[in-house]
Formats: C-alpha cells, sequence, structure tokens
C-alpha cells in the first residue's frame, strides 16, 4: 500500500466513480498482462544452449523445421516454458489467498514454511517410493497430504484464543518449514542411490530442467482446480479484509471458507513443488505488488496474479536459461529477489507488525 492515503469517498456518487476507476485500472492491468505474457513466452523459446532464430521457429511451428531444433523447442523449451507459467501463476494466486485470509502481507506458501512441506513429501516418495501405488500422480498427491499437513499444524500453533498474531503465524511458519527442511536432509543423508540424491537435491533448489509435457498436464490440472476454487471465493476473500466479525455479519461462513482456501492453497502447492521442487517468494512479491497498484478486490487481483505470476518465473526462467553452460535453479533466483523484499515489507509495515 502506498505511503499517501487515499481520498475518502464522501457521498456514493464519489464511492461510485473510485469503484468505476479501480475497475477500468484493473481491466487495463489484465489487458496489458495478457500482451505481455505473448511475447515473454515467444521470446523465451529463443534462449538457451542451441541458438534458434525467429524465423526456424516460425519453420518448426509451420512443419518445415529441422528435426534437432524441433526437437528442442517441442519437446524441451516449450513445456519447461509452460510448467513455468503454471507455476508463477499458482503461486502468486496461493500467495494472495493466504494474505488475505490472515490480514498479513508476509504470508506466504514459502515463508509459512508449506513449500518445505510439500517438498518433504515429495522427496519422501522420490527417495523411498512412499504412495508410489498412486502411479504417475504420485509425486503430486505426497507433495499435496504433506502440504496439507504441513499447513494445519502451522494455523493450529499460530492460532490462539484471540485470534492469529502475526508474530506468531511467521514464528510457527518458520519453525515447521525448518522441521520439514531438517526431515529432507534427514532424508539425504539415508540416500545411497547417486541419481536419486540428484533429483532429490534438484528438488530443493527448484528449477524446471526435467520438466515435460506430461508434468505440464498434471500441474494444470491440479493447480487448476486450487486457482478456480480460490477465485470462486473472491467475494469472501473480499469481505474477510474487513475482519471477521464484520464478514460473519454479512454472512459469510468463516469456517466453511477458510477449510475451501486452505484446502486450494494445499493443492497449488503440491502440484506446483510436484513438478518443480521448492520455490520460494513468488507468492510473497506478486500479490503484494499488484495489491498496491490495483486496489484490494480479489475478483480482479486473482485474475492478475495468474497472469503477473506466470511472466515472473517465465522470466525468471529465462534468466536461468541465460548463462551459457549452466542452468542456474529458479529457487535460488527469486530467494535472492525475495529475501530483500521480505525485509521491505516488515520494515514499511513494522508499525502494523508488532
Amino acid at each position: 500500500m502506498s505511503d499517501t492515503e487515499p481520498a475518502i469517498p464522501t457521498s456514493q456518487a464519489d464511492l461510485d466513480v473510485m469503484l468505476s476507476q479501480k475497475r477500468a485500472k484493473s481491466f487495463f492491468t489484465i489487458l496489458m498482462l495478457c500482451l505481455v505474457i505473448c511475447v515473454v513466452f515467444f521470446c523465451s523459446l529463443f534462449v538457451g544452449y542451441a541458438n534458434i532464430t525467429p524465423q526456424e521457429l516460425v519453420q518448426i511451428w509451420m512443419g518445415d523445421g529441422n528435426w534437432q531444433n524441433t526437437y528442442i523447442i517441442n519437446k524441451i523449451r516449450m513445456p519447461r516454458v509452460a510448467c513455468a507459467a503454471v507455476v508463477g501463476a499458482g503461486l502468486a494466486v496461493a500467495g494472495m489467498a493466504m494474505q488475505a485470509l490472515f490480514k498479513n502481507p508476509l504470508a506466504s506458501p514459502s515463508v509459512l514454511g508449506i513449500s518445505s512441506g510439500a517438498a518433504f513429501g515429495a522427496n519422501l516418495c522420490i527417495a523411498f517410493g512412499v504412495g508410489a501405488f498412486f502411479g504417475s500422480f504420485s509425486i503430486s498427491i505426497m507433495a499435496f497430504i504433506c502440504c496439507f499437513v504441513t499447513l494445519l499444524v502451522v494455523f493450529a500453533i499460530a492460532t490462539t484464543r484471540h485470534g492469529t498474531p502475526t508474530i506468531l503465524l511467521l514464528l510457527a511458519g518458520v519453525a515447521v518449514g525448518s522441521f520439514f527442511g531438517g526431515m529432507t536432509s534427514v532424508l539425504q543423508f539415508f540416500v545411497d542411490d547417486a541419481d536419486v540424491l540428484q533429483s532429490m537435491v534438484y528438488w530443493a533448489m527448484g528449477g524446471f530442467s526435467k520438466c515435460d509435457w506430461l508434468d505440464f498436464k498434471v500441474s494444470l490440472l491440479i493447480v487448476g482446480i486450487g486457482v478456480l476454487m480460490i477465485m470462486l471465493e473472491s467475494k469472501e476473500l473480499n469481505l474477510i479484509t474487513l475482519g471477521d466479525e464484520q464478514a460473519k455479519a454479512l454472512g459469510v461462513n468463516i469456517p466453511r471458507m477458510r477449510a475451501i482456501v486452505l484446502i486450494a492453497d494445499a493443492l497449488i502447492v503440491g502440484g506446483c513443488v510436484s513438478i518443480s521442487g521448492t520455490i520460494g517468494f513468488v507468492g510473497l512479491i506478486i500479490p503484494h505488488v499488484f495489491r498496491t497498484l490495483v486496489g484490494p478486490d480479489h475478483k480482479y487481483l486473482s485474475v492478475i496474479c495468474v497472469l503477473a505470476g506466470a511472466i515472473f518465473l517465465m522470466l525468471m526462467d529465462v534468466v536461468a536459461r541465460s548463462f551459457s553452460t549452466i542452468d542456474v535453479p529458479i529457487g535460488v533466483l527469486t530467494s535472492l529477489l525475495g529475501a530483500p523484499f521480505f525485509v521491505y515489507i516488515m520494515r514499511k509495515k513494522k508499525n502494523e507488525i508488532w
């Protein structure tokens, strides 16, 4: 939020004008993000070790490209960029929902330890085959189960009879996230297979280098369901930001709404972590930036977070592939951006937080 207080409407006409301006600004932002996401998706296909020109890309899409370039674009770069878009969109919406639910600008899946819990579930499946009977969905389902358990534990620890204080929420998230991070290290310690250990390290650092079209389809289904659940609760999210008592007076079933949002967040984070590993701070940065720009109406903000989150991680993936021979883990890049941003928000909101 800006340091300058917004003008307070003095009449219904002033309020209608203000709301109309907010809607127009939101629609313009959505339109611009739609254009940007198309440009970023197209340009990101040229970045990588193999040099492919725009003309060659058009030939590939027309079916006239050589087999090597066709394989690189269709089997490596396009599914990778598509997975980055799905994960970015999902994490941004999950962070938006958590910030609204807890009325806390610092809430996000990574800060509250949920991503660490989901990564532990995925690594448990990778290392010892736990949940292998789920078939091709085993990693996703184990990530979802551990993600949901982590979310419940953090919420239970932080909740008191007076509500959910911010400081307890953050401390509980740090503690539970550290616990599951330690448990993941324990799993790595007991793994003897070098290939399995390498896969587990990949999950811990986050990235899309191993993503294919099956990963995209699975994540799109799981993350898409979670995002849709949150979008359908956008009106309730708007009301709960006014406070629990006001929301209850306006007819919001708070326990039901919280359960839906928490389950949706678990679906989203589990689906994202199952293909990309742990990628932090997307759910912190994107919702906060665009809530400041377009306002807190979640009907529009959720759509904006989908587009902006997708663009953000696609750009991070481009940066990761920009080095000549090294594919830098995206989780490292987002942490380098997100940690200073977290400190900035904490310092800016310190009077509200503490």
